[in-house]
């Protein structure tokens, strides 16, 4: 009998549906068409035929607006991002500098661009490890970071690989039935490294003295360290305060409450994270979040965080955690020293692939990225309405294209036998967690950028993953991918 523990996991998934909200159209589609129609039947009550057809620019304006797509969305659907982005730059909001501030700032608070201006490191007065959480008070969110290591997933056997996989799983699993984490983060991303680590290191356990091989590790530290990009990784776990007022409540009330209910729940999600074999070292102080931060915006700096720090670990003042100049282009973003661009996985693999099929995507060499997983917890109910929602727009459209006398579709059978799997899942007693990935190439020069941008799109075709450029909206998207903060949405 074979043993099905040594087979490797395959993985796929469901076909991410573009049906809109009535034959296939869009919002912004079906007003613009409504409106459209309503005009034409106006104009044809009033000065009839002719008036009509004296319109017609304006019905082919309309018809171009609705029906030709770019970059996977109609050019109706791309007005509202366009405007925005169009308005921002004409009162300037393109440009952001920091700029000398005389009077005191609060404690904590990340100097920061954009929609993330007023998030908060706070720390606990009984925190015994120092250990702390950004405050969103918009979003009434509690975030911790922890930093996380593991073994080499490719160089594991398939049996300890599935028991990781499951492990991850089951983990998800947990914290989508907890009912108050509003979203889960992995953030790994390449940073630069001058070799000052490495250096440290071998100064302090190395044996410089040993006769030849001594001299041989000392001159290839001083040559590998410059042109070191080490891996790190982070875990965010982000405290909903709204669903988690009950414990929170019982736990004290306030931020103490919340922090309460936050060691709580990440104690246990660590556990879940051992189990699939992710080992947590630590979950990070105020400094060292805001080094995260800073280094994100300008990774340049990160020798010298390292070398001013006591403990060799990047550690950075709040104050100074965001850059000191931002510049929004309408597919990059310049902050200090870098270039940035972000992308939007907007398909994962639909065929079977081994469970290590981001590989090859987050080891491509000579690329600087972050490729950020965000996973949001649903509740039992709302993906149950959710699923019916999909059904019920799936028949009506089959229906429809049935009247109209229109071939079947593949792609809704496919889609409705996806939907079913998934109903099934929940009915069984699964969880509902919605992935988003979103992966940032970094830069320091514009051409470094594109060269990076092609590799990085070579690379996702071999992983079968489709990345879609964002345009128009790269600090939002920035924010979301590059920053551990689990935020969740553009």
């Amino acid at each position: 009998m074979s043993d099905l523990s040594a087979v490797p996991l395959t993985v796929k998934f469901p076909h991410r549906s573009r049906r809109g909200i009535l034959l296939g159209l869009s919002l912004p589609q079906l007003i613009l068409t409504s409106t459209a129609l309503a005009l034409l039947l106006g104009t044809l009550l009033s000065a009839g035929l002719l008036g009509a057809i004296a319109l017609a620019p304006l019905w082919a304006a309309i018809g171009a607006l609705v029906v030709i797509r770019r970059h996977g969305r109609s050019l109706v659907d791309w007005a509202p991002v366009v405007a925005r982005y169009a308005y921002r730059r004409r009162t300037g909001q393109t440009l952001w500098l920091t700029r000398p501030v005389t009077r005191p700032r609060h404690d904590g608070i990340l100097h920061l661009p954009g929609t993330a201006a007023s998030l908060r490191v706070v720390t606990p007065g009984d925190s015994a490890n120092g250990a702390a959480a950004v405050h969103d008070p918009h979003r009434q969110t509690l975030t911790a970071v922890a930093r996380v290591s593991s073994r080499a997933f490719v160089l594991l056997d398939p049996a300890t690989q599935n028991h990781h996989v499951t492990g991850w799983g089951r983990a998800l699993a947990g914290t989508a039935r907890t009912g108050h984490v509003a979203a889960v983060q992995v953030l790994e991303r390449t940073v630069p490294d001058g070799g000052d680590t490495l250096a440290r290191h071998w100064a302090q356990h190395g044996h410089p003295t040993t006769p030849v091989a001594g001299q041989i590790y000392t001159d290839l530290v001083a040559s590998a360290g410059p042109a070191a990009a080490p891996h790190e990784t982070y875990l965010a776990i982000s405290l909903d305060l709204k669903a988690a007022k009950r414990l929170i409540s019982q736990a004290g009330g306030g931020l103490p409450g919340a922090f309460t209910v936050m060691e709580q729940t990440t104690a246990s999600i660590a556990q879940a994270a051992r189990d699939a074999g992710l080992m947590v070292n630590g979950w990070l102080n105020a400094r060292e979040i805001a080094a995260v931060i800073r280094t994100a915006y300008d990774p340049t700096a990160l020798p010298a965080l390292q070398q001013w720090s006591a403990t060799g670990r990047a550690e950075a003042d709040p104050a100074a955690a965001g850059p000191v100049v931002q510049y929004e282009e309408y597919d990059r973003l310049a902050t200090d020293t870098a270039r940035h661009t972000t992308y939007w996985v907007e398909n994962w693999p639909r065929t079977e692939m081994g469970a290590g099929f981001l590989h090859g995507l987050m080891f491509t060499p000579g690329v600087r990225r972050t490729l950020s997983l965000l996973y949001v917890p649903q509740s039992l109910e709302s993906a149950l309405r959710d699923v019916q929602r999909r059904k019920a727009a799936i028949i009506a459209d089959a229906s429809e294209r049935t009247r109209r006398g229109q071939v079947d579709s593949e792609e809704d059978s496919v889609e409705y036998a996806d939907v079913k799997a998934r109903e099934r899942q929940l009915i069984a007693g699964h969880a509902d967690v919605a992935l988003t990935g979103l992966v940032t190439l970094t830069a320091t020069t514009d051409r470094a950028l594109d060269a990076a941008c092609a590799q990085i799109e070579t690379a996702a075709v071999t992983a079968g993953v489709d990345l879609r450029r964002l345009h128009y909206q790269q600090p939002d998207a920035f924010t979301l991918a590059a920053l551990p903060l689990a935020h969740t949405a553009l």
